[in-house]
């Protein structure tokens, strides 16, 4: 099987080019380091996808699958650039690559469970989101991530292209770039965590592992062709709490405030100071939004299997 993947050096990407790598799979991966260390198999091109200058036709030729898993998540300026303007060219020589050869490439997309958006209802109101689920999504980031799925979607009305689309929520594991949950980690070390409005809010993580598994399911298994899948192994929030404080070696944490008077403080101070705890990060700490993985399970025969509660500790020391 061959194979081109971009973002190879990303946390995803990495541990995605490992497993095909060891599934004896024939590996182009587009990389703008000189230096980056590669599985056995794996054949560099060296270029940068915002470039015009990007040998893109090279990358493509001869490939079978695509998986496009290159993100910009820092520099908003570049998101644009990135998933909009590059894909589509992207997009545009592998049209070219399929018709020139007379066969179909199948395009595997990451893309991000922001898609769907925040609660309309705001952040603590209970939300159910599926495949299904009308994609609102608000930031650079999510938006920039959302088009590209669509201009994915509208390349493959040809008939030289199937696509897939996988939509993780937050996604973490060793050598995770998350740095939330190691911030979230410290807070419950030095004990200055307190739980924010009532009982019952849901933390939305799914671990690498999962996120590459079904990655590789949507490039090899031919009846996630045409299809978008949310992934995500949804946990309470007081589970991933206790979790965490019993790996750091403190008390559970059990003091809780009520969310109006925390929005209304973080909002006074925040006019004459920075602090860690944003309206952002309220949001994040009252959601009640859930992904459930029916659709992932019904299609691909498949569940996330490693669970929050029992991987954070390797996850935070790694």
């Amino acid at each position: 099987m061959k194979i081109s993947i971009t973002g190879g050096n990303g946390f995803i990407g990495r541990n995605l080019v490992g497993a095909l790598s060891q599934r004896g799979c024939s590996i182009k991966m587009l990389s703008r380091r000189a230096d980056c260390g590669l599985p056995p198999g794996v054949q560099k091109i060296q270029g940068d996808l915002v470039s015009v200058d990007c040998p893109m036709n090279q990358f493509v030729a001869d490939s079978e699958i695509i998986f496009h898993c290159a993100g910009e998540v820092r520099d908003e300026a570049k998101m644009r650039l990135l998933h909009v303007d590059a894909t589509q060219r992207l997009l545009d020589v592998t049209l070219d690559e399929a018709s020139r050869r007379g066969r179909i490439i199948h395009w595997v997309q990451l893309s991000s469970a922001g898609a769907y958006g925040p609660p309309p209802d705001g952040a603590h109101s209970e939300r159910i989101v599926t495949e299904e689920t009308k994609t609102i999504p608000v930031g650079e980031y999510e938006i920039t991530k959302t088009i590209a799925d669509e201009r994915v979607i509208r390349a493959c009305e040809s008939d030289l292209m199937t696509y897939s689309i996988v939509r993780p929520s937050n996604v973490y594991g060793r050598n995770m770039p998350n740095q939330s949950l190691r911030a979230l980690s410290n807070m419950i070390r030095k004990r200055l965590f307190f739980y924010i409005g009532k009982p019952g809010a849901v933390a939305t993580y799914v671990h690498v592992n999962d996120v590459v598994e079904v990655l590789l399911r949507c490039g090899l298994d031919k009846r996630a062709r045409g299809e978008i899948f949310n992934i995500s192994n949804d946990c309470m929030l007081e589970d991933l709490i206790n979790g965490i404080a019993q790996s750091t070696n403190v008390p559970p944490p059990r003091l809780r405030v009520p969310e109006p008077l925390v929005r209304t403080t973080v909002s006074l101070i925040e006019m004459v100071a920075t602090i860690p705890l944003t309206q952002k990060r309220i949001d994040a700490l009252v959601s009640r939004t859930r992904y459930p993985c029916h659709k992932l399970e019904s299609k691909l025969d498949y569940r996330p299997k490693v669970t929050v509660v029992n991987s954070i500790e390797e996850a935070l020391l790694a």
